[in-house]
């Protein structure tokens, strides 16, 4: 599904409101605000409520969320949050370290997911300039952000059809 019929499907429904961290990559701020405001107007538009936290840049993205996940209650069994929503973006340089960065920040993510059973939305922009960033990340557009978003609830209506708890 592409474009504005993907974002016509109707975003799942919850007996209770999620709770989202939304966990940000401000490197590149004029991305990145856009990236923000269009997971936000998802989650908003879904009822979830919503933390964010920032840190330096993408590859400090999934270090974030293995602490908020470390920080969960161990007397209720509960997380702190339902779901994540990674936001941020890499753009190509002249080295290597864009190779790095975005590889080893999805793959960070990927682990988290894989080994915690944790719903994350990745909204880490990879691209070659800031143009294509801006174009992806602009919530009248491509809108990655809400992408992002409606990928971490649709994934976590998922993970409670399977009675994973926490969900």
């Amino acid at each position: 599904m592409t474009g504005a019929a993907a974002t016509d499907k109707p975003l799942p429904k919850f007996d209770e409101p999620p709770h989202i961290m939304i966990i940000e990559a401000p490197y590149y701020e004029d991305v990145s605000d856009k990236l923000r405001k269009g997971a936000m107007a998802v989650l908003e538009k879904a009822g979830a409520s919503h933390e964010i936290h920032q840190v330096p840049g993408a590859l400090e993205v999934p270090a974030a969320i293995q602490f908020a996940v470390r920080g969960l209650d161990f007397y209720t069994a509960r997380k702190r949050y339902d779901a994540y929503v990674a936001l941020g973006c890499v753009i190509r340089g002249e080295t290597s370290h864009y190779d790095i960065v975005a590889g080893e920040s999805a793959r960070g993510l990927m682990d988290l997911a894989l080994h915690h059973s944790l719903v994350i939305g990745n909204g880490i922009l990879t691209c070659d300039t800031q143009e294509q960033a801006l174009t992806r990340a602009d919530p009248g557009g491509q809108d990655k952000g809400g992408w992002a978003a409606r990928t971490a609830l649709e994934m976590l209506a998922l993970k409670s059809t399977f009675g994973i708890y926490p969900r």
